[in-house]
């Protein structure tokens, strides 16, 4: 402790220190602060070891200035003590004040500690003595420079001990090394301690790494030693190996080589449960050059050889040995054997001399001519060395191959445009089939290059177009191409044949593309040119193209227009077969009528009036009229309808165009749906007042919806024979009602109902020509109005 005071400017140094673990006892007297005054103070002392950690170490007797150690301090924790000293009067005001400084002397109390308590490694067996292994290192808490803390390290024991290996460690830096082989051993560090020295030890694992030092022995081998020629994937042979090494070591498993003239056909590899070696064929062998195989097989173990002995020992420096190292490129024998592989015959497939052939051909060559030739060998010896040629693959049957020479000729013509030439390429499989067992097969590879030929001529890619009426010249692409490979194909030359003057011409001409192009003067309707292609040789091909000139205002285009044309003809067709089914089942349902027969009672719907019961005793026994329409058989007036109506399409089909008889067929229906159908409504309220009439009024709906789709007379002349037959129908069954014994249907009171015939309107356009031919409705009319006989 370092105590200043000052009287009259004069100060007295005081100097204190503390020995860290002082036995006691305690308190004992530490030193006296003196300060020399005329009168009298007190002393006071404030800081570390008073009121601040470590507490209650230290105190001072206010009169005297006595200062006392009450407990021992450890320099570890505490290496000096900050204080300050205060005097003061006697009335209690500050006489002086100092800093004040105590010192803790360190003693050796502490022993080294190493950082660690168990320090583990592993090394290989192969290592070279004197080689680095590891390093511990340990600490003193002591005074650092003091002899307190220094330290040296040693080796206090080793376990086990052997006379072939010894460690050392390096007292300083506590590196650890070797002179052989160790498991365990006991580590020391001791320091210089004044007065007591300790010590403290850690304990080092050395796990020594087994090395390669026994080399593997070969003990034998397994296996038939044989092998089918043509085979692979096979192991004909086992070798099997003894090691002292560790098992499943890397000094322990065994690694196998082999050398011979045929070792590329084999490879071995090493069986990880046993150790084996397993020859296994890589590639096929061939019998036929070489029945038999000598092979040398060597083995190692992963890890390269390591001997080590010891020949002098020296108690400083490292020892005399004897290394051996497969490392270092020391040389050392490893095991080897010889084997023989065995190759069995087998009937081998014959073998081409060339397995892809290229050949050339022209194509449209006549039938038998020469392509090429294959040729194909068997070396086997023990087996059938016959064979013969086959066609294996011919897409097209093209070719053929002549079993015993390989000459192909063609059996067809040869088209180069087939599907089956592919990039001008025909290919075709060809086999050799020897005789042995089991037959075996071998194949070869024909590429037959078809030259092309101009037998093609140019062709269109449509031979129709649409072109819109036009006031102005229009233009139309007309494409073409050729199947022919240049210079055979295009660019094309085109020509238009015929008159064709101030109508058609074309523009461009020539290339792949045409420009067709049509004078304002072509008028619509359906066109046929003749249009001549020729390619860059001359060949030439003439081509009708069909041109359709329309009218492009009524439709957004010409193919619009003809498809609505066609669909309008497709439901005329429809509509008059379904006319003369009906017209069928009539007649049919007429025949079922006979006379005298009991009347059906018609159910009758909900009455709007009076219902009037009649109770005549017997009904009457007039004969029905039978439902012939025209007086002629079914089938004769089916058969006249029909020719009557192609003639008549014909007349019109020359005297009109095609969109002219569209227009025609148009405002011919219109005018047919609007006369008929006042007529329809008259027939229909005609029907509902006769018993009869339930029958026409379906047929009548029936024909009126087919009157309004017809496009031709004949159309008129039905209307006006049908409607003429039900008029006189509708007469006789007015006067059958008087004699039926049935009930009848009558409409409200105070309706006028008339049986008078109503006009049958005729248009004023086609009034006269048609009554020249109703003598079949006279007929009829007469049959009805005829006496009859009864049934």
């Amino acid at each position: 402790m370092h105590v200043q005071s000052r009287h009259k400017r004069a100060w007295i140094i005081t100097s204190f220190t503390i020995e860290e673990g002082h036995p006691g006892p305690f308190p004992y007297e530490l030193g006296k602060i003196d300060i020399e005054r005329a009168y009298r103070v007190y002393f006071g002392l404030y800081g570390e070891g008073v009121d601040e950690d470590p507490k209650g170490v230290l105190s001072i007797d206010k009169e005297s200035g006595l200062i006392y150690v009450h407990k021992a301090v450890d320099y570890e924790e505490k290496q000096m003590l900050t204080l300050h000293f205060e005097t003061k009067k006697s009335d209690f005001s500050l006489d002086t004040k100092l800093g004040v400084q105590i010192s803790i002397l360190d003693i050796n109390d502490n022993p080294p500690v190493f950082q660690r308590s168990l320090y583990e490694i592993t090394t290989p067996e192969d290592t070279a003595q004197g080689s680095f292994l590891m390093t511990v290192l340990a600490q003193d808490r002591d005074q650092q420079g003091s002899p307190n803390s220094t330290f040296h390290y040693t080796i206090k024991s080793a376990s086990p001990q052997t006379e072939n290996a010894q460690f050392f460690i390096d007292k300083d830096t506590g590196k650890i090394s070797f002179k052989g082989c160790l498991d365990h051993e006991a580590i020391e560090a001791i320091d210089h301690g004044d007065e007591i020295s300790l010590s403290s030890s850690t304990t080092v694992v050395i796990k020594i790494q087994d090395g390669n030092n026994h080399l593997p022995t070969i003990s034998g081998q397994t296996g038939s030693g044989k092998v089918k020629e043509g085979e692979s994937g096979t192991s004909p042979l086992r070798v099997h190996v003894t090691d002292r090494d560790s098992p499943q070591s890397p000094a322990w498993r065994a690694r196998y080589a082999i050398r011979g003239a045929d070792a590329q056909h084999f490879k071995i590899e090493t069986d990880p449960e046993t150790n084996d070696g397993i020859l296994t064929v890589l590639t096929p062998l061939n019998y036929e050059e070489t029945a038999h195989t000598d092979l040398t097989v060597s083995v190692e173990n992963e890890l390269p050889f390591f001997s080590c002995i010891v020949k002098k020992k020296t108690a400083t420096d490292l020892w005399e040995v004897n290394l051996v190292n497969g490392e270092e490129g020391v040389s050392v024998q490893s095991q080897e054997v010889n084997v023989t592989i065995e190759v069995e015959d087998v009937n081998d497939p014959p073998a081409f001399h060339v397995t892809v052939k290229e050949a050339m051909l022209e194509e449209n060559s006549p039938v038998g001519t020469r392509v090429t030739e294959v040729t194909a060998h068997d070396h086997d010896s023990s087996h059938s060395s016959r064979f013969v040629y086959k066609i294996g693959d011919d897409p097209a049957g093209w070719v053929q191959v002549d079993p015993k020479t390989g000459d192909i000729t063609t059996v067809k013509v040869i088209d180069r445009e087939s599907p089956h030439v592919v990039n001008g390429i025909y290919t075709v499989l060809i086999y050799a089939a020897d005789e042995g067992e089991p037959p075996m097969t071998g194949t070869a590879t024909v590429n037959i290059h078809v030259a092309d030929k101009n037998d093609n001529v140019p062709q269109l890619e449509v031979d129709f177009v649409d072109v819109c009426k036009s006031e102005n010249i229009t233009t139309t692409n007309i494409t073409a191409f050729d199947l022919d490979n240049p210079p055979f194909g295009g660019p094309f030359t085109f020509e238009l044949l015929g008159d064709v003057h101030d109508k058609w011409s074309l523009n461009p001409s020539y290339g792949y593309t045409a420009g067709l192009v049509k004078e304002s003067t072509v008028f619509v309707g359906p066109h046929t040119l003749s249009l001549k292609v020729l390619d860059l040789q001359g060949q030439f091909g003439i081509h009708s193209l069909r041109v359709t000139v329309c009218d492009c205002s009524l439709a957004p285009n010409c193919r619009t227009r003809r498809e609505s044309t066609l669909a309008a003809s497709s439901v005329v067709v429809g509509l008059v077969f379904l006319a003369l089914l009906v017209l069928l089942a009539g007649l049919l349902l007429a025949l079922f009528v006979t006379c005298e027969k009991d009347f059906m009672i018609l159910e009758l719907p909900d009455s709007e009036g009076t219902m009037l019961s009649s109770h005549m005793e017997h009904p009457g026994t007039d004969c029905k009229v039978p439902l012939n329409v025209y007086g002629m058989s079914t089938d004769e007036h089916a058969s006249r309808q029909h020719d009557q109506a192609q003639r008549t399409d014909m007349d019109m089909e020359q005297n009109m165009g095609g969109m002219q008889l569209i227009d025609y067929s148009e405002q011919f229906s219109t005018q047919v749906s609007q006369q008929f159908y006042h007529e329809g409504n008259q027939w229909e309220r005609f029907a509902d007042k006769t018993t009869g009439g339930q029958l026409y009024k379906q047929q009548l709906s029936r024909k009126a919806h087919f009157r309004h789709n017809s496009k031709s007379e004949i159309i008129w002349k039905e209307a006006i024979m049908m409607l003429l037959h039900d008029k006189l129908l509708s007469l006789q069954e007015a006067e059958e009602q008087l004699q039926e014994d049935s009930l009848h249907i009558y409409r409200e009171e105070g309706e006028d109902c008339t049986s008078e015939l109503e006009h049958i309107p005729i248009p004023e356009t086609d009034s006269s020509h048609y009554l020249n031919n109703l003598s079949p409705a006279f007929k009829s009319l007469a049959a009805i109005c005829r006496e009859h006989s009864k049934c």
